[in-house]
C-alpha cells in the first residue's frame, strides 16, 4: 500500500497490531485517498487494509451498552459517561484529515451543515460545495470561500481546554463565514432574523420560552443531529468541567433548562439519520468511543424527562400525561391539544433499545392501552401521529 508520502507497506511494515493499524491511519490518512492506490498494491496490503477499513467503520460492539441497561436520570448519564470517557484523542492539527471520512458526501464533497441544502437526493442541492484539502480555509469574506473546523459546543464555553478541543463528536466542517456569523452564539429557534445564510439557517433574537437573546438556527434536517451532538458533550464530560466558563445555554457541561428543552424537542422531530450512524461508526474507529444518543435517542428522555410534546407546536410546553404510572395492567395517555385526526402509533421502547409496537384506541385526545403482556421494567412511550410526536416514560411492573 503507498502511504501519504510514497512508501510502500511491507510485509515487514505490517508487523503490527490491528489496533496501531487502526489508530495510526484512522488519525493521520483519509481512508479515500488511500483507497486510489489499492490496484498498483500487493495482495497482502490489501488484505491488511481491509481489516483496517472494517475496523474503522464498525458498529456497536456487542454489550458496549450493558452497564446502561435498566437505568434511568442521572445513574444512566453517569453510566454512559463511563463507556465513553477515555477515548483516543486526535490532535486538533488531525481533524482536517479526519473530515475526509467523517463528514464526507457520496459524491466526495465535504458535507457541510451550514450550507447543505437537503433535497432527496444523495448529495442534497448546496449553493456551493467544497473540495477536501485545496478548500481549507485561510481567509475569507463571504460564504463559499472555504471550510473550517465548527465546535458546535464552542471552545470558549470550555475554556478551549483538552480533549474537548478535538473531540470530534462536537466538531464539523462548515463554511467560514456561517462558522463565523454563528460566532460563540446558543443554538435557538429566531423570531426575527437579522441575518440568513444561503441555505436558510438564521442569526437573531431567541423566541423559544426561556430565552431572548442572540440565537443560531440551522435548518431543520440538521437540529436532531446539532441536539444529540449537545446531549454527548453533557455526557461525555459529566462530571469533568470545573472551570467551564459555561454560556447562556449551558452551565458548565449541562444544558440550562431552556436549552435542555430545545434539544429534546429537536431531538424528536429530527430522528437519527443514515449520515448520523455513518458518521458515528466511523469517529468510534478514530476515538473508539461512540455518541450514545444517536445509537439509543431514547436515552435522552430517560435521563432528561420529556420533551416540549406538539411538533408543530413548540411554544406549548404542555406533556403527554400516562395514568396511573408505574401501572400493572393498563394506562390512559392524555395528549396535549391537537387536532390530528389520523390514527396514532404507540411503541414502548425499552432501556435496552427493543421497540414494541403497542395497541390503543383513541377517544378524543385520550388514548387506552392494555399493557399485560409487556415485561416489567422501565419504557419511553412514544406516540407518533402525521405531524406530532409524544413522549413519556412508564414504568411497568
Amino acid at each position: 500500500m503507498v502511504g501519504m508520502q510514497g512508501r510502500l507497506l511491507s510485509e515487514s511494515n505490517l508487523q503490527v497490531t490491528a489496533l496501531q493499524i487502526n489508530r495510526t491511519f484512522a488519525e493521520n490518512y483519509p481512508l479515500k485517498i488511500l483507497m486510489r492506490y489499492l490496484t498498483r498494491t500487493p495482495l497482502i496490503a490489501i488484505l491488511a487494509f481491509l481489516f483496517l477499513l472494517t475496523e474503522a467503520t464498525a458498529q456497536i460492539p456487542p454489550g458496549y451498552y450493558d452497564p446502561a441497561n435498566g437505568k434511568t436520570g442521572v445513574e444512566l448519564q453517569s453510566a454512559l459517561h463511563d463507556i465513553i470517557r477515555g477515548h483516543t484523542v486526535i490532535a486538533y492539527s488531525a481533524l482536517w484529515n479526519s473530515f475526509y471520512t467523517t463528514d464526507d458526501k457520496p459524491n466526495g464533497t465535504v458535507w457541510d451543515l451550514y450550507s447543505d441544502i437537503p433535497d432527496g437526493t444523495a448529495n442534497g442541492n448546496p449553493p456551493y460545495s467544497y473540495s477536501f484539502g485545496t478548500d481549507q480555509c485561510g481567509n475569507y469574506s463571504a460564504e463559499g470561500d472555504c471550510y473550517n473546523r465548527e465546535h458546535s459546543w464552542p471552545k470558549s464555553w470550555f475554556n478551549d481546554g483538552a480533549p474537548m478541543n478535538s473531540d470530534l463528536f462536537h466538531i464539523y466542517p462548515t463554511d467560514g463565514k456561517v462558522n463565523g456569523m454563528r460566532d460563540n452564539f446558543p443554538y435557538g429557534t429566531v423570531g426575527v432574523a437579522t441575518w440568513t445564510s444561503l441555505n436558510g439557517s438564521k442569526l437573531g433574537s431567541c423566541d423559544w420560552p426561556g430565552y431572548t437573546g442572540t440565537v443560531f438556527e440551522p435548518r431543520e434536517e440538521y437540529k436532531g443531529d446539532l441536539a444529540r451532538t449537545c446531549f454527548y458533550m453533557s455526557t461525555r464530560y459529566y462530571n469533568e468541567d470545573a472551570g467551564w466558563t459555561g454560556s447562556p445555554s449551558t452551565t458548565g457541561s449541562q444544558l440550562k433548562p431552556w436549552a435542555l428543552q430545545l434539544m429534546l424537542h429537536w431531538n424528536s422531530v429530527d430522528p437519527v439519520s443514515p449520515k448520523e450512524t455513518d458518521r458515528n461508526n466511523t469517529v468510534y474507529g478514530m476515538q473508539h468511543n461512540r455518541n450514545p444518543f444517536i445509537d439509543h435517542p431514547e436515552y435522552a428522555y430517560l435521563i432528561w424527562g420529556n420533551p416540549v410534546s406538539v411538533a408543530n407546536q413548540p411554544q406549548d410546553d404542555k406533556q403527554l400525561q400516562i395514568v396511573p404510572n408505574p401501572a400493572t395492567d393498563a394506562v390512559t395517555l392524555i395528549l396535549p391539544s391537537t387536532t390530528e385526526t389520523e390514527p396514532f402509533r404507540m411503541y414502548l421502547i425499552s432501556t435496552t433499545g427493543t421497540r414494541i409496537p403497542a395497541t390503543c384506541t383513541r377517544s378524543g385526545n385520550t388514548l387506552f392501552a392494555d399493557i399485560r403482556t409487556v415485561p416489567a421494567g422501565i419504557y419511553m412511550v412514544e406516540i407518533r401521529g402525521n405531524v406530532v410526536l409524544f413522549h413519556a416514560k412508564l414504568v411497568k411492573r
